[in-house]
């Protein structure tokens, strides 16, 4: 019998000491607050200070505070404070993106600073309940924060160096990059959103995760290719990391969870264990991979989905004593959640429907009557996804086929394997995909009829198979394996963190073993091979050795069968470690093309237009390849739109053509108005006074953006425009009204035009040796943000 001194020196170590209630959490709050806010400007400490200072301070102000108000008062809260704050913070952010574009149709793009008025609202206006509160031990707060240095650290030594910023490598970037900037742009100045490269059409893909990067830039004034490529990232990949720690704590009710799946969210690498069977960093497959730091809305779901996650499992869970009121405002957390994942990526909602489908068999099932809470959470999930479709999607067809085998198929036909080594990689990497699910097999639930396994399992397993038997030529089917990485972290958390305490020490050998064998794998793999047995020799090398140290490591312990199986779920969780670790060599250096897909001075004009332009000017370009003057052109130029931050009438359109699949040729089809592109070049080719008057008062045009290494600049466009700066290969001018009298454009102005070079203290991006930019000094049309 277990008397309650006994119980209380359990509590505290067993040393006969009793702790203090609340100790425990306030030694972790001492040693948790110098590290967050450390990594944050560690991590970016390339930017001025004042960059991360003011997102910081947005973020704790307009998001933190708000969502976790909202969280507790909807939720009821988890029982950890530090858990609430966490998810609290992602639910903030789905609340901003769906508040953004409401402001954004009544013209109030700081509709966001409304967050924490209405968080007041709420919660003076709902009734108030006592929280049941747990302390989060010290240790369990220390071991997270272990993760978030080893975040900041690896985000300084490689995700801050795969898109450049400046210098001559910015002007090289692969299309990804500029895409996501010129949609960050036009959700900051536009709504409903339309395509801002090739102005005409409504965006036809998701745009929530550009909400947050647009309201951040109203608010703070930090650049928004500095949001896009260095601050929100960063943010989410910290957010993603913490919130799967917040996620495991209340999945598995126990705090060692929270370090355990920090630690597998930063280490885990990705889903593919033997990485040697692909060749390209677009499979690899966890936070930290390229596909997640140059793709918003792949992050923006990920962080996202787990409280939604959370929220479900709250709803799932029979609490007893809970009122109609405490589940409405379940169901209203719930509904959020979904409808900003339905706006932010089209990967994301299918694999939770695949999971909440099978908890809602298994509920329906082992309790003999409909389980309601699960079908009105299905029947949210169509409802958003069905109106996504056809309201903001417009109907469009998705160009992601079926077509089982293809992923693995081009998998090979990257590395020249064909025939048998298809089925090879296939096996293979389709077990490096599985092998986080082994955690399973440890999971202990804490209540009867828990149907958050069933849930977990079948939405890790749901993404993995649409990724085998879907295609893409963009390889987007990818994105749901991507989607089902937080599943796999999950469910190794829950199955980890059901072990005993002596268990601990067992399965942080196994975890080293399996380490080491993946890493001896990795040796012997050699730098390239075609042929099935090359890619068949490294897997059988490291499961022999995997076998071998489950056996040895098992047969000197002389376990349980329960101790054989944490050894093995460990060894093979240990086998997903290496591929971040090596990340570190391969990942270091910026996936950047071999031509200067940027015009050299191009960067320096778009911020010219954008400081001289309103924000509903447009420009027209002659520049429409990916590479300038390419035999084979890839019509996927974004950049100028994106650093311009206003509209193109036409400059690239790849990507329109694979959201929207109307045109008759394919991806690298004619543009979809050929008349407008006709004239759009005409500009260019063969100016005349009713051409360009036509581009300026049809489409809207005020300025013309010349690429020199297009094409040359027209003799006579000089006397019909106005040049209002040159630097390397770009120029731009700016239309006026056809005038009365005068056959030459003559703007209203007091004196002559004078070409200045603009202050600058040092060469701009790109800045050919030896040159400064020239502008013309007159008047500049309307300054925007």
């Amino acid at each position: 019998m277990i008397t309650p001194g006994r119980r209380a020196k359990r509590m505290s170590g067993g040393r006969g000491r009793r702790v203090a209630p609340g100790r425990g959490a306030r030694l972790a709050a001492m040693v948790s607050l110098p590290v967050l806010p450390l990594a944050w400007f560690v991590g970016l400490q390339e930017q001025p200070p004042w960059m991360p200072g003011a997102y910081l301070g947005y973020l704790l102000v307009v998001i933190v505070v708000p969502g976790t108000m909202f969280w507790r008062r909807l939720t009821g809260g988890t029982g950890w404070f530090t858990t609430d704050v966490v998810l609290g913070t992602a639910f903030g952010l789905a609340v901003e993106a769906l508040l953004y574009p409401i402001g954004m149709v009544f013209s109030m793009p700081f509709a966001a600073l409304l967050m924490p008025a209405l968080a007041f609202g709420m919660y003076r206006a709902l009734p108030r309940r006592k929280l049941p509160e747990r302390p989060t031990p010290w240790w369990a707060t220390a071991g997270v924060m272990v993760a978030v240095g080893v975040v900041a650290a690896w985000f300084v030594r490689v995700g801050s160096q795969l898109i450049p910023l400046a210098g001559p490598s910015a002007l090289r970037p692969n299309s990804d990059a500029p895409h996501s900037l010129a949609l960050a742009a036009e959700l900051t100045h536009h709504f409903p959103p339309r395509v801002p490269y090739a102005d005409g059409k409504w965006v036809t893909s998701h745009w929530a995760a550009y909400d947050h990067i647009a309201s951040s830039h109203w608010v703070t004034s930090i650049p928004l290719d500095v949001l896009t490529y260095r601050v929100v990232p960063f943010a989410l990949l910290l957010l993603t990391v913490l919130g799967a720690a917040a996620v495991g704590m209340l999945l598995t009710g126990r705090a060692v969870a929270a370090p355990i799946a920090a630690g597998l969210t930063v280490l885990a690498g990705d889903l593919t264990a033997w990485p040697w069977t692909v060749s390209d960093r677009l499979f690899a497959e966890s936070p930290f991979s390229l596909g997640q730091l140059t793709n918003p809305p792949q992050a923006f779901s990920t962080l996202l989905l787990l409280p939604l996650i959370a929220v479900t499992a709250l709803l799932l869970r029979r609490k007893p004593g809970q009122t109609r009121a405490q589940l409405f405002g379940l169901f209203v957390a719930a509904g959020v959640l979904i409808a900003a994942l339905a706006l932010t990526k089209a990967t994301t909602l299918p694999v939770y429907a695949a999971g909440l489908a099978a908890a809602w068999i298994y509920l329906t099932v082992r309790a003999g009557r409909l389980n309601l809470r699960a079908l009105v959470l299905g029947v949210g999930v169509a409802a958003a996804y069905a109106l996504t479709f056809f309201l903001v999607l417009g109907g469009t067809q998705s160009s992601v086929m079926f077509d089982p085998g293809a992923t693995f198929e081009y998998m090979a036909d990257q590395m020249g394997g064909s025939g048998s080594a298809v089925a090879v990689i296939a096996a293979v990497v389709a077990i490096g995909w599985l092998m986080p699910a082994v955690g399973a097999l440890l999971i202990r639930r804490r209540l009867p009829r828990d149907p958050m396994p069933v849930f977990l399992v079948a939405g890790f397993l749901a993404a993995l198979t649409a990724a085998s038997l879907l295609y893409d030529d963009g390889q987007a089917q990818l994105f749901f394996v991507r989607t089902g990485f937080i599943y796999g972290v999950l469910l190794a958390t829950w199955g980890l963190g059901s072990l005993e305490r002596r268990q601990f020490s067992v399965a942080a050998i196994a975890l080293l073993i399996g380490v080491a064998a993946i890493y001896w794998g990795r040796y012997r793999s050699p730098d390239s091979c075609t042929a099935a047995e090359c890619f068949a020799q490294p897997l059988a090398v490291a499961l022999v050795i995997a076998v071998l140290g489950i056996g040895v490591f098992g047969l000197v312990l002389r376990g349980s069968p329960r101790t054989w199986a944490v050894i093995a779920v460990a060894v093979l969780l240990g086998t997903t470690v290496s591929p971040t670790a090596v990340s570190l060599r391969e990942f270091a250096q910026p996936s950047l093309t071999e031509y200067e897909s940027i015009a050299p001075g191009g960067i320096e004009a778009a911020r010219f237009i954008r400081r001289n332009s309103g924000s509903g000017d447009r420009i027209a370009t002659n520049l429409h390849c990916h590479r300038a003057r390419a035999s084979h052109c890839l019509t996927g130029s974004y950049w100028i739109a994106g650093y311009a931050e206003r509209r193109v009438l036409v400059q690239g359109w790849a990507y329109k053509a694979r959201v929207d699949d109307t045109y008759p040729d394919g991806v690298q089809s004619s543009y979809w108005d050929e008349e407008k592109l006709r004239l759009n070049d005409e500009a260019f080719t063969n100016p005349t006074r009713d051409v360009l008057e036509t581009l300026r008062t049809r489409y809207g045009v005020q300025w013309l953006l010349l690429d020199e290494r297009v094409s040359a600049p027209p003799k006579n466009l000089d006397r019909l425009t106005e040049l209002r700066f040159h630097y390397g290969t770009v120029r731009v001018y700016q239309l006026y009204p056809r005038p009365s009298s005068n056959p030459f454009p003559s703007p209203t102005l007091t004196g002559s035009p004078t070409v200045s070079p603009s202050p600058s203290p040092g060469l701009p991006t790109g800045a050919p040796t030896g040159t400064l930019p020239t502008q013309i000094t007159t008047t500049p049309g309307v300054p925007s943000r």
